[in-house]
């Protein structure tokens, strides 16, 4: 793993954080605080001499000298202070978003008008199951990604790196993009026709439906100047079970992997280019808008 892709990885920062204080605290705790313990016990069994032979001969000892000497040998070195008082913060926040919920923030347009750039979100780690952090390998059974939702997960080009796009296709469905309309296992989705959706960072308007995906109705958006077909899909892992045309394409997803697909239809690189996510590549269950620096209406729940 290069140096890039460690620092690329927070949850493997962490965990080299929490693994390295929390030894130092063990340690401290039941070893090096003895230790000082020790030779404290001693320099004062040793002050307490010096003291009472000085004091025999009429010599006074300033008073405090015995505590300031204590208190100075079982002061910690400042290398185990720090890593004894970050120990618990970085373990519960390592704990926090590797099992339960992990802040993400929204870096493109891909996923407009459901998402927007600069929005800060939270992804449910535990909705699709429990996971080890680092080596992502499911460990609990909990329930599995369903047609609709927005998922963040492992880009499979580059594991490194986190994307979000929308279920589309879960395992067994076959996937028909034909004049940018979705039929899946045969079935067209219905689609309601909106007023334009202006993308106030580009400046234009681009023509905006309501999907209803199997059930979940959402927002997404389709440039009528862009072609329907597939420009240059890659050579992904399964791209036999995907055909392309000048209309769209078809894919039938395998068992363990999901077809993704980005609301603003004509501006997402997604599944259509590069391929199937496998299940290993799950981060978490996109659920709720925490922040929107630009804008803070932004706040609240998506479909």
């Amino acid at each position: 793993m290069s140096f890039q892709s460690i620092l690329g990885n927070f949850a493997l920062i962490l965990f080299v954080l929490t693994v390295g204080t929390g030894i130092v605290w063990f340690l401290d705790v039941f070893f090096l605080s003895k230790q000082r313990r020790l030779a404290a016990d001693k320099a004062l069994a040793e002050f307490d001499a010096r003291t009472a032979k000085l004091e025999a001969d009429g010599i006074r000892i300033e008073q405090g000298k015995r505590a300031e000497l204590e208190a100075g040998i079982l002061r910690q070195p400042v290398w185990i202070e720090y890593s004894g008082s970050f120990f618990p913060v970085i373990a519960l926040v390592f704990f926090l978003r590797s099992f339960l919920y992990e802040p993400f923030k929204i870096p493109s347009s891909s996923m407009l008008p459901t998402l927007f750039v600069g929005d800060l979100i939270l992804v449910n780690k535990f909705e699709y199951g429990i996971r080890l952090p680092i080596l992502n390998k499911k460990v609990v059974e909990v329930g599995n990604p369903q047609r609709g939702d927005v998922m963040v997960f492992k880009y499979p080009v580059d594991p490194t790196v986190d994307y979000i796009k929308r279920v589309v296709g879960v395992p067994g469905d076959k996937v028909v993009y034909k004049n940018k309309r979705l039929l899946i296992n045969g079935k067209t989705l219905s689609y309601q026709t909106m007023s334009d959706f202006l993308d106030e960072e580009h400046l234009n308007y681009s023509k905006q439906y309501t999907e209803n995906l199997t059930g979940v109705s959402h927002r997404i958006l389709n440039d009528e100047h862009a072609p329907a077909f597939v420009r240059d899909p890659f050579n992904f892992p399964k791209r036999e079970n995907c055909t392309y045309d000048s209309e769209g394409f078809s894919c039938v997803v395998p068992e363990g992997h999901y077809f993704m697909m980005g609301d603003n239809r004509d501006n997402s690189l997604d599944s259509r280019y590069w391929g199937f996510v496998p299940d290993q590549n799950i981060v978490g269950k996109a659920f709720f808008i925490w922040m929107n620096l630009g804008n803070i209406k932004r706040i609240g729940s998506f479909n």
